[in-house]
């Protein structure tokens, strides 16, 4: 199968280190790709009728996008500890994913903000919703850390894969600030060999 990648993706880290964590990632091939907004890559567009990143072409032909989707489907392909587990666990960890995922939507938004829209055009009151969002997640996540304990599924990695990228575009913010818990897991969380061998490259 081959994976539409862009190593400073976080959606796509989050693939990655599915990939890693399940031991399936010897079967993808990654195509490394350069897209943005405006000006998508043409696999990519062929792959996703939205033409965003991560997209996956299975090895039938079936094209798949969305990371809860991709990551779902790998998971489905080892035998292993599962990613997205069964019952309460279930509901929790992609409960976890819904909340790292839309800050992850809102850190996105704040980078295309300042990055692609000419400087006349920003809208400080859009980019503070936004970062409204993205304190609010971090809150409700610091007030849950101590239950993240050694957990390796899709919730605690889509947070440290959403922590990662904080930390990578809007280091700015200082996150860690008041929020002691969410930082200590995540300084452990984020020393697994599948987060360090996903870091994105220097800004």
């Amino acid at each position: 199968m081959k994976l539409y990648h862009s190593p400073a993706s976080p959606y796509v880290r989050k693939v990655m280190v599915v990939a890693q964590e399940t031991g399936v990632l010897d079967k993808i091939e990654i195509a490394t790709i350069a897209t943005t907004p405006m000006q998508p890559d043409p696999g990519v567009a062929a792959a996703n009728p939205v033409r965003k990143i991560p997209a996956l072409v299975a090895d039938d032909g079936m094209t798949l996008f969305d990371s809860p989707v991709i990551c779902e489907y790998l998971d489905s392909l080892h035998g292993g500890p599962k990613m997205f587990p069964d019952g309460k666990a279930r509901w929790q960890a992609l409960r976890l994913q819904a909340a790292a995922d839309g800050m992850l939507d809102a850190a996105l938004l704040v980078v295309y903000e300042s990055r692609f829209r000419d400087e006349a055009m920003r809208n400080k009151a859009w980019t503070d919703a936004q970062l409204s969002k993205i304190f609010g997640a971090l809150d409700a996540l610091e007030a849950e850390a101590d239950s993240f304990g050694d957990r390796v599924d899709i919730g605690t990695i889509t947070v440290g894969c959403a922590l990662g990228y904080v930390d990578f575009r809007l280091g700015h913010l200082n996150w860690r600030d008041g929020r002691p818990k969410l930082a200590a897991w995540y300084e452990k969380f984020s020393a697994r060999p599948s987060m360090q061998a996903t870091v994105p490259p220097a800004a």
